[in-house]
């Protein structure tokens, strides 16, 4: 950002321009996404918007770390929140497995821009931190209880699971395949108690 709003007046046009900034993304894609357009979308001139970002690629960096922020916080809450001193166990799992299903169906549109339309390199780094944040939280469990696992390694198994789940809950929000949620929910959980016991 290239300055910092101290005035009430001046954080509302920033978060005006983020939240333009996020449906200009969702509703017309990463090729239309321009300065011009988030500003019209906002309701602001462009220079009001250009005294906040220095670029299309600085709102595009806010929208992108919000949205990757806005998943990470509810997975880790629903994990955080599940996780006692019993084994991790199937409704764990699927309270791990709904919380991101839940996060990423809020909403598809901008998802799908962020998954299928995005450079890699503009959303790697985002989706890693999401990724780490709850692998990270599934190895120290699983290292804190030796019995809740047969896998040898933890930080190994713990990032087979969130990859595992995340791609099967990205596919299954972008294609809609026609199996019900809590099908799909199921064999998430299935997969993975499978996968600990193996």
């Amino acid at each position: 950002m290239r300055r910092n709003p101290s005035q009430a007046r001046s954080r509302q046009t920033v978060e005006r321009i983020v939240a333009a900034g996020r449906a200009v993304l969702a509703e017309q894609g990463y090729d239309a996404f321009s300065t011009n357009r988030v500003a019209a979308e906002a309701g602001v001139s462009p220079g009001s918007l250009y005294q906040y970002f220095a670029d299309k690629d600085a709102i595009l960096t806010v929208v992108i770390d919000r949205y990757w922020d806005e998943v990470a916080e509810q997975v880790a809450a629903s994990l955080s929140d599940r996780i006692g001193p019993e084994p991790l166990g199937p409704e764990t799992l699927r309270a791990m497995a709904d919380a991101l299903l839940r996060a990423l169906e809020a909403d598809p549109a901008l998802l799908r821009v962020l998954a299928q339309e995005l450079p890699q390199s503009a959303n790697r780094e985002r989706r890693a931190a999401l990724e780490r944040r709850v692998r990270d939280l599934i190895a120290t469990y699983l290292a804190a209880r030796p019995n809740a696992t047969r896998r040898p390694d933890v930080a190994l198994a713990a990032w087979v699971i969130v990859v595992a789940v995340e791609n099967v809950a990205l596919h299954w929000t972008l294609d809609r395949p026609a199996f019900e949620r809590e099908r799909v929910l199921d064999e998430i959980v299935t997969m993975v108690t499978a996968y600990l016991v193996a």
